[in-house]
């Protein structure tokens, strides 16, 4: 057998694709903690450029040209704009590019449908399959584009419905995408037939995502991920590509629990999040002004949070997507560093919805350099709040709101937060009094432990050290 033959061989790919699953599952296995995580993504990338080279060795195309054109188009896209996005838009980035394969799964059962002349003397099976992942394809390419533009603020933060008609109507469009479904599996069908499949789909997923406010923008990106790996194991079983089948299957599987973790942090059910989502902005309120419940706000200047900061024996830092939007990790670092010469212990307290996707906060303090053991998942960081001297919250909102425990009346009541004011004394880092994603009021704010210090983050933080290194 010669060399050519063998890499042409049938066989020779399942063996490339085992390589490339392998690396797939290491690589993934890699991303649990962030200083394997760049090698983890590097290993899964591997893979995934052996799985598509297998690919293309063994499967006949019709026009190589289009198919190489294909690649470069999405490599001069995709590689510059994957490397010159900020961490403050990774979030949007994340939606946009799995909006994309959800698009791109939903494009391919298309073109399926018209190879085979609407799946006609193809198995019931494929025909299921691509259908389902035609379904699943559209409504995860819009939806994530509508979160992408919620995201990137193109479309309002608030949640944006039709009032009582809102389910009804939704439920009519997305009855008439299954029954678009069942017809072209029952028998062939025209290609209208299709098209209408894919449009009723594509405005299910559009109200889907319109509806949900800001503050549940966390969950709605993992869910559509599970979408788009769902879509695209359905598809790699219509093509029988195991690549596709596996890579669709981890994907799906590990935003399908992801989910389900978010809306656990947030003690709400995945179907409340979809019908009955909230956020939006809120009125600002100027400093020093009565705030929540009549109280006061105390402002305070880098000089005194300083003073407080440097006398302390335990400093939390609670970082929330006023960091992210500032890029103040950095100095969040340097401040910590400052602190830890003077001999006082730093801790960070993460939310695990804190910011606009799942480990947002983690993956920017690990860019920083933060020590990992430094970070503290939810539980252990409230356990620790009773003895923290001062709590430093630097844009976090909805998930330090107290009123989550004790307001029933509250959007959030019943979502666990970060006790912060179980500490001796709170330091908020904000630009202005505005609301959170959930454009609701924080007692936190007026609470008699808590002073406010305005400012841009980055500045603040930055002004705080250069005063703890002149004390």
């Amino acid at each position: 057998m010669t060399a050519t033959s063998i890499l042409f061989d049938v066989n020779f790919k399942s063996v490339l694709y085992i390589v490339a699953f392998s690396l797939f599952i290491y690589g993934l296995s890699g991303l649990t903690g962030p200083k394997t995580a760049v090698r983890g993504n590097r290993i899964a990338a591997v893979g995934m450029v052996i799985a598509v080279v297998a690919t293309l060795l063994v499967d006949p195309f019709n026009n190589a040209v289009l198919v190489v054109l294909g690649l470069l188009i999405g490599a001069l896209v995709g590689v510059p704009a994957a490397r010159r996005v900020k961490m403050t838009a990774m979030p949007q980035m994340v939606a946009l590019f799995n909006g994309v394969g959800g698009g791109a799964v939903a494009l391919v059962s298309w073109a399926e449908f018209r190879e085979t002349a609407g799946f006609d003397g193809i198995d019931t099976y494929i025909a299921i399959f691509s259908v389902f992942s035609a379904l699943i394809g559209s409504i995860s390419f819009w939806g994530s584009n509508i979160a992408f533009g919620k995201l990137q603020e193109l479309i309002s933060g608030k949640p944006i419905s039709l009032g009582k008609l809102q389910l009804p109507i939704q439920g009519l469009i997305g009855l008439a995408a299954l029954a678009c479904a069942v017809a072209i599996v029952a028998e062939p069908q025209t290609e209208i037939v299709m098209i209408g499949l894919l449009v009723f789909a594509g405005v299910f997923g559009v109200m889907l995502v319109l509806p949900i406010g800001g503050a549940d923008m966390p969950v709605v990106i993992s869910l559509l991920n599970a979408f788009t790996g769902l879509a695209a194991a359905a598809a790699g079983i219509a093509l029988e590509n195991q690549a596709l089948i596996v890579a669709g299957m981890i994907v799906g599987a590990s935003g399908t629990i992801l989910t389900q973790q978010m809306a656990i942090a947030m003690n709400r059910t995945i179907t409340s999040v979809i019908v009955g989502g909230f956020g939006g902005g809120g009125a600002e309120v100027a400093a020093g002004a009565a705030g929540a419940g009549g109280g006061t706000v105390r402002a305070t200047s880098a000089a005194d949070v300083a003073i407080q900061m440097a006398f302390a024996r335990l400093v939390v830092v609670v970082p929330g997507y006023g960091m992210a939007v500032s890029q103040a990790q950095h100095a969040v670092r340097e401040m910590a560093k400052a602190l830890e010469a003077k001999g006082v212990e730093v801790q960070y307290a993460i939310h695990p919805v804190a910011g606009r996707m799942p480990g947002h906060m983690n993956v920017l303090l690990a860019e920083a350099d933060v020590p990992y053991d430094q970070l503290k998942e939810m539980d252990d960081a409230n356990g620790d709040f009773p003895r923290t001297d001062v709590a430093i919250v630097i844009g976090a909102n909805d998930v330090t709101n107290p009123d989550a425990r004790n307001d029933p009346s509250s959007p959030i009541y019943g979502m666990p937060i970060l006790n912060v004011d179980d500490s001796a004394s709170v330091i908020v880092l904000k630009r202005s009094m505005s609301s959170g994603y959930a454009g609701i009021d924080n007692p936190l704010f007026v609470n008699p432990k808590t002073q406010m210090l305005f400012g841009d983050a980055k500045a603040s933080v930055t002004d705080i050290t250069s005063e703890l290194n002149e004390l």
